[in-house]
């Protein structure tokens, strides 16, 4: 896999998801999509009434419910990329990390792990990690899940389980990486080998693993940079929809 290969691969996937073309992640225009629940999206949660924005750094993707676009645009009429972005609808943006695949594979050498123990589990053996209650970050403990942990690594010392990476399978091309490691033994790199030993895993199997986190959480973006990832783009999908003046734009529809 290289670079632009991977990179084709999030566009489309995207595009699906927000009702787009590929190319317009790469325009420096702000367009508004319908937002549908077109067949290969990823299965990740299509809360309603929805407002997402997807950027790359140039223009604005904004996928919007069809019953409320019209107020979106209204919202965001002759406002600038930045303003939209800092509108008084958004909550935040969320960073996403893609791996950087000149350096991925060579990152696990450099860290002595000091006895700490690596081994990947299969999506079979997944499930008997449930019993471990502390590890929402990375398990969803849910074996019904439309986007099931299909592959990961865990750590562990004496025979103890300490931390845990996952890949949830979002869509065939794309697998979301969540980890965690018990409070104490945080801060020894543990979570740094655990998310890169998965993803070069997921690209051995020619899959783009991706990496996600709250754009407050500043140990969990290092923990991205460390592993040999990249930002590559952010995501707005917590928005303040739910409010008195969406509510009565709504009604004057009916």
């Amino acid at each position: 896999m290289n670079k632009d290969y991977m990179m084709n691969i999030v566009y489309n996937q995207l595009s699906i998801d927000y009702n787009c073309n590929p190319h317009d992640f790469l325009s420096n225009e702000i367009l508004f999509t319908v937002a549908e629940k077109v067949e290969g999206r990823r299965a990740l949660p299509f809360i309603e009434p929805r407002l997402e924005i997807v950027t790359f750094g140039k223009g604005l993707v904004i996928n919007s419910s069809s019953n409320i676009i019209n107020y979106v645009k209204k919202q965001f009429h002759d406002k600038s990329k930045l303003e939209i972005m800092n509108s008084s609808l958004i909550k935040s943006f969320n960073p996403y990390y893609l791996p950087d695949l000149n350096t991925i594979m060579s990152i696990t050498s450099n860290y002595d792990m000091n006895g700490y123990e690596f081994k990947i589990i299969q999506k079979n053996e997944i499930k008997y990690f449930y019993e471990y209650k502390d590890l929402h970050n990375a398990l969803q403990y849910d074996m019904n899940s439309e986007r099931p942990e299909i592959l990961g690594v865990i750590a562990y010392k004496n025979n103890q389980l300490i931390g845990i990476a996952c890949a949830s399978e979002d869509s065939s091309t794309m697998w979301q990486i969540g980890v965690d490691v018990l409070p104490e033994f945080r801060g020894n790199g543990i979570a740094v080998k655990l998310v890169n030993l998965l993803a070069c895993e997921c690209l051995k199997m020619d899959i783009v693993p991706y990496y996600t986190t709250d754009i407050g959480n500043i140990n969990s973006q290092k923990v991205a940079i460390k592993s040999g990832f990249f930002p590559a783009w952010s995501h707005c999908f917590r928005t303040r929809l739910n409010n008195h003046y969406i509510t009565k734009f709504l009604l004057s529809q009916i």
